[in-house]
């Protein structure tokens, strides 16, 4: 689904149980929708953005499970939407994987001290991807187990 021509997607999940919602941020069409289609197909609600303003909206908004954050993005960068995500108490919780293809930077290890929960290195697989979601929605679940 488009919206004020923002390149802002939701897959539909027709099954009774809730699927996990995953925001997708990348200024690149293509991977977006690579990441959309694979993790759609399994079984997830797949939100996107192309830029980090939109991202904080829809995160805000949407309450995803997870967000997968690319670090280079156009009008407010993935660190700075990194940053202003864990600062906020209604979106902090949320788990961030950050997508990164500088290896060289140490920006993986920078962005796991900037408060993300995962990095992928790119290009990335969508499988790949999928395993640390998955990673990461296991570890909510078993903090949100009653003891």
């Amino acid at each position: 689904m488009r919206r004020s021509g923002r390149n802002v997607r939701a897959s539909v999940n027709s099954s009774r149980t809730p699927a996990p919602v995953v925001l997708v941020v990348d200024d690149y069409a293509a991977t977006r929708e690579m990441y959309f289609t694979y993790l759609t197909s399994k079984g997830m609600r797949v939100l996107v953005a192309g830029e980090g303003l939109t991202a904080l909206r829809l995160a805000e908004r949407e309450q995803p499970d997870v967000i997968v954050m690319d670090l280079s993005l156009p009008l407010l960068d993935g660190w700075e939407a990194i940053w202003r995500l864990k600062g906020k108490s209604s979106t902090a919780h949320i788990p961030i994987v950050a997508c990164t293809g500088n290896v060289v930077g140490g920006s993986g290890e920078r962005a796991i001290a900037a408060g993300c929960d995962a990095y992928v290195i790119k290009p990335c697989l969508p499988e790949q991807l999928f395993e640390q979601i998955r990673m990461l929605l296991t570890r909510k679940a078993r903090r949100q187990r009653p003891a």
